[in-house]
């Protein structure tokens, strides 16, 4: 994340970071950011250590600017501040002929910066031949959200598209195994897997999510964090007496009999898609079979473009 220049004549060449376990001479921080050792000794405009400016993209965040080598410190919220004080030296610097460092806060995260890399979601999809997206299954427990995405998996490998799947139960198996099933627990296991979802799409793959996600706002949340048209969801609506009489893990029966509380169908509400990209119905004596399901998302994908040949 910090590119080194050749070090001037007075530069130590040392650590640009506070907390550097090589650095063994003093350094002065900042508001606690750490500046090049030997900065101050350095009478000109240079320093041992360039700091290139960088920016999340799509971020609206207040940004610390850090000069590198005078140590001015500098604090610039969502406006233009930052950005006229980059156009009064004609670069990216407060002081002119210094690089500096603009880092930001997200949520709880501070002093954090966004790094690029030379090869972005446009070098990996071409390198698979497909575009990254999210499917995101819907539905009640034991509406086969999980046995579509399989299939659906299988389909796409077959038609040499590479896939992952996120499941509900696998998920917490691991990443999500510290929540629970209360309401605010619900959320944060939906907004990690639409955080991970996003990450596989961004590597160009064709992340299959297999979710209950009873509520609007969290898969609206998860919408939200890709170009609309990468999220694709799929509303599994199968009736409760469906599922009910499915009912793989018994947990239907344990909320009837009230062992369970909050039990999405029973005494906690599911709220339908009202604008999903694919609904797949199943009514009672007339469910598809998993291939036919599978087959109506891989129709979606090919007619909007996300397989390539």
């Amino acid at each position: 994340m910090l590119a080194r220049a050749p070090p001037s004549p007075c530069s130590t060449g040392g650590d640009a970071v506070a907390g550097s376990k090589e650095s063994t001479r003093p350094w002065t921080p900042v508001g606690g950011v750490g500046l090049a050792k030997g900065a101050s000794r350095c009478p000109g405009p240079r320093a041992g250590v360039r700091l290139i400016a960088a920016r999340a993209p799509g971020r609206r965040a207040t940004t610390t600017v850090v000069a590198a080598a005078t140590g001015e410190r500098r604090t610039a919220g969502p406006g233009p501040e930052a950005e006229s004080a980059e156009a009064a030296n004609g670069s990216s610097s407060v002081v002119a002929g210094i690089s500096t460092l603009l880092t930001s806060t997200v949520g709880k995260s501070t002093n954090i910066l966004w790094h690029d890399c030379p090869i972005g979601q446009n070098e990996r999809q071409n390198l698979l031949n497909q575009k990254g997206s999210v499917v995101w299954i819907t539905g009640l427990s034991g509406s086969g959200k999980s046995t579509l995405a399989c299939a659906l998996s299988r389909e796409l490998h077959i038609r040499g598209h590479l896939t992952y799947v996120l499941d509900g139960d696998n998920l917490r198996h691991g990443l999500n195994r510290d929540l629970s099933f209360k309401a605010e627990d619900r959320a944060e296991n939906i907004r990690r897997v639409g955080e991970v979802a996003k990450l596989f799409a961004d590597a160009g793959l064709i992340c299959i999510v297999s979710l209950i996600s009873p509520y609007r706002s969290d898969r609206s949340a998860c919408r939200s964090l890709l170009p609309k048209s990468s999220f694709i969801e799929v509303f599994l609506n199968a009736p409760l007496e469906v599922c009910e009489a499915r009912d793989p893990k018994g947990l239907y029966k344990l909320a009837r009999d009230g062992k369970i509380k909050g039990f999405t169908g029973i005494d906690d509400p599911y709220e339908p898609p009202s604008d999903c990209e694919i609904v797949i119905q199943c009514k009672v004596g007339d469910c598809p079979s998993p291939k036919s399901m599978a087959d109506q998302v891989v129709s979606y994908l090919e007619t909007n473009g996300f397989l390539h040949d």
